[in-house]
């Protein structure tokens, strides 16, 4: 008799159902791209986006910013359904309506701009603030129109206006029209500096081109976040230019800081408290209403000496005269040198 005794057919068994491996949900952790650490989202949020381990900081939308900065329901957007119209029929890779359709929906903007009054530290401003989601954050018609709308409007309430710029520069698909923008903004803002209100602006990453070379860059007082990249044309377009290397740190916050184009390299933590600071500081006869009165741009003309009133209790000081003596008469004095001369022409040789 055999001690084992296989069984010709094997009946099968369902395999009893096995839990599923848990899976990690999508967003819970951000890796951030400076230093490549793994950061969990929640912590990265609540820290303005900005990186714990290495100082990095993250885009913002033009939403994240306006929380940052402004007070709690105190925003008012002006001009949000000025769009952009393809004047030019312009094709690149599909037609520009078809573009501007797609980052419309993409990003739930309707431009690169979003503009506004709002208070920040109880005192009201006028807002521009880009967002680098809508086509790079490049400026076409509508932006600068309602960047110039912001600073007129800013003129009109007597109230400063900050500028928060994050472009890649001036928008291709609208040719000649985007580079005209450069004009009319950095007009407006020369009638804002004849108004004599502030103009704050703050550069994030990136701030170049026809943006940085028109109103981003004509400020009152010009702030930066770390290591933003700030300049006209980029770092590898200027190296294949000069051909040569260029420094570390190059068109960086900081460098450019040592070089006396920013005022100020402020992390995103302490931006609000810089821009409630100069607020403060830079809050003049605008606000308080005493020098309404006076022809925007004129000063006061000064009083001659001779029509002062002199104060009470004092003698009026006595106009002295200076004796300077006259000039003496042409021909009547003359030096020993000159006689000499006088007389007969030498004879010709």
């Amino acid at each position: 008799m055999p001690w084992y005794r296989k069984p010709q057919f094997s009946s099968l068994r369902p395999r009893e159902p096995q839990e599923s491996p848990q899976r990690v949900p999508d967003g819970l952790w951000h890796r951030c791209p400076a230093c490549l650490s793994i950061i969990y989202a929640r912590d990265f949020t609540d820290n303005l986006k900005v990186c714990p381990s290495c100082g990095f900081h993250e885009k913002l939308s033009s939403e994240e910013r306006l929380a940052m900065l402004v007070d709690d329901g105190t925003f008012d957007e002006c001009d949000a359904n000025v769009s952009s119209i393809d004047a030019l029929g312009f094709v690149d890779s599909k037609p520009y309506p078809e573009r501007l359709a797609a980052m419309k929906k993409r990003s739930g903007l309707v431009d690169a701009v979003r503009c506004g009054t709002s208070e920040i530290g109880g005192q009201r401003v006028s807002l521009a603030v880009m967002d680098f989601a809508f086509v790079g954050g490049s400026m076409g018609s509508v932006v600068g129109e309602k960047v110039t709308r912001a600073i007129e409007r800013a003129i009109e309430l007597r109230i400063p206006m900050l500028t928060v710029v994050t472009s890649g520069g001036a928008r291709m698909q609208e040719s000649t029209y985007s580079l005209m923008q450069m004009a009319k903004t950095s007009a407006a803002l020369a009638r804002l500096d004849d108004a004599r209100l502030p103009h704050i602006v703050i550069l994030t990453n990136p701030s170049t081109a026809g943006v940085m070379a028109s109103y981003g860059s004509l400020g009152d007082v010009i702030i930066a976040e770390p290591d933003a990249l700030i300049g006209f044309a980029g770092p590898r377009v200027i190296e294949q230019t000069i051909r040569q290397k260029l420094p570390r740190g190059f068109q960086r916050s900081e460098f450019v800081k040592e070089h006396g184009f920013v005022d100020i390299v402020c992390e995103r933590a302490h931006l609000r408290d810089t821009v409630i600071t100069l607020l403060g500081l830079l809050r003049g006869p605008h606000q308080a209403g005493i020098c309404a009165e006076l022809p925007t741009g004129e000063e006061e003309e000064p009083i001659p000496a001779e029509e002062r009133v002199a104060p009470q209790g004092k003698k009026r000081a006595t106009k002295v005269k200076a004796t300077t003596k006259k000039p003496a008469k042409r021909g009547s004095t003359q030096t020993k040198s000159s006689k000499k001369r006088v007389g007969a022409p030498r004879a010709s040789r």
